[in-house]
């Protein structure tokens, strides 16, 4: 047994990118899973490695040496990036939707249009362990536990097969997913379908699943059982100064301002990200999606006469098209949108095109993982000053002041 195809990585990388050698092709794996979906021997499997990420195992007594791994994997090479056709700020109409999203709620409306066409969704959603897994939905109802941001990376498990037999059954998909899963599914399907739509979201990188366990066995040991969690709930503080929720069944709710929220800290200063995260091959357009979705930050500056309603803290989501397809979803929607450009979205969210650098404490944050409590680990190696802290915490009771103020105007 070994690592699938290590040897033909680490030369790879060697004579591509020589800085790859010394993590032996770690960083060339985003851990999509096209490979093993892909395999018609089905000898591969993925495995854990020690911080907590999942990697190809393939077993070389039953490898054919068909090199379809090789041929799936977006990673092998690195393609030409591509702008977008066009980039819109936009948010749903319905303010009761908006209000539940992440964002503006675009997701929703593409996948609620899909599904009124006989199609199928596939999206993200917690499993009763509250890691995340892909899984497809075909009714509207099936909807909602997609809905919402979710920083982890989520097992694909046999969606980019399932996806292919919807299509083959010419159906229409919607296919979300983080730009390596896209470019995954795009390079396991190694042709178009007209009846397929790919959207993916504009991604800081994916946390290890491992910190996120051993986050929630902290969260159980002070509140009991988990009934539920929310990244990004804005019904307090906003969709610019969201909050992390964790519900628990015996009332004894978290809610915190996401910057000050332990887990957050550390996956907002890279400190537990997956490798290839650091040199990430499907950013700038190169996940081949029909749209990309995203928060579209600095819009108030972008659009400064835009209507509103469409930027009163209830979220805004940058739009990115890449195809005419894309385009046509998108003026169908019952939405609002105004036109914008590439260059003012990469501004207020460089994620779009840059991956982050990788944090010189990473390996000693893995190092010592097993000797220190997880809360005063991320701490000891993310330290605020104080005066960045109290700073804002008072920006921050300001902004919930201003919000309860908006509410009571409203009403």
């Amino acid at each position: 047994m070994r690592s699938l195809l290590s040897e033909w990585l680490t030369l790879h990388c060697t004579r591509e990118l020589d800085t790859m050698i010394e993590i032996e092709g770690k960083r060339r794996c985003c851990g999509c899973e096209a490979c093993r979906q892909g395999c018609p021997q089905s000898c591969i499997r993925m495995e854990r490695d020690e911080e907590g990420f999942d990697y190809p195992i393939v077993d070389t007594d039953r490898c054919i040496e068909c090199h379809k791994c090789e041929r799936v994997c977006p990673f092998m090479k690195l393609d030409e990036p591509r702008e977008p056709q066009a980039v819109y700020a936009a948010c749903a109409t319905d303010e009761g939707l908006r209000e539940a999203s992440s964002s503006g709620g675009l997701f929703t409306l593409l996948a609620e249009d899909t599904l009124r066409r006989g199609g199928v969704v596939f999206g993200v959603r917690f499993d009763e362990a509250w890691s995340v897994c892909h899984d497809y939905t075909e009714t509207i109802e099936g909807l909602a536990p997609f809905r919402g941001s979710k920083y982890l990376q989520s097992r694909i498990g046999e969606s980019y097969r399932q996806a292919e037999q919807f299509l083959k059954e010419e159906r229409p998909v919607l296919f979300t997913g983080t730009p390596c899963q896209i470019k995954g599914l795009v390079h396991y399907l190694g042709h178009a379908y007209d009846n397929l739509m790919t959207v993916d979201v504009v991604c800081h990188g994916v946390p290890s699943p491992m910190v996120w366990q051993r986050y929630l066995t902290t969260l159980r040991a002070g509140q009991g059982e988990i009934t539920g969690i929310s990244f990004r709930d804005k019904s307090v503080s906003g969709w610019r100064r969201y909050d992390f929720v964790a519900q628990s069944a015996g009332g004894g709710n978290v809610r915190q301002f996401y910057g000050d929220n332990i887990y957050m800290r550390g996956f907002l200063h890279d400190l537990y990200l997956r490798p290839s995260c650091y040199a990430c091959m499907a950013k700038g357009g190169r996940s081949q999606s029909d749209l990309t979705l995203g928060d579209y930050w600095g819009v108030e500056r972008t659009c400064p006469d835009l209507d509103r309603a469409l930027d009163e803290d209830k979220g805004t989501s940058v739009v990115m098209i890449h195809s005419e397809r894309g385009r046509r979803l998108l003026e169908g929607l019952p939405c609002r949108y105004r036109q914008t450009n590439y260059a003012s979205a990469v501004a207020g969210n460089p994620a779009i095109e840059q991956s982050v650098t990788e944090p010189p404490k990473r390996q000693l944050f893995f190092a010592q993982l097993d000797a220190e409590p997880l809360d005063s680990l991320i701490a000891r190696l993310t330290v605020i000053p104080l005066h960045k802290r109290l700073w804002r915490q008072l920006h921050h009771q300001a902004h919930r002041v201003k919000m309860r103020l908006r509410r009571l105007a409203r009403d």
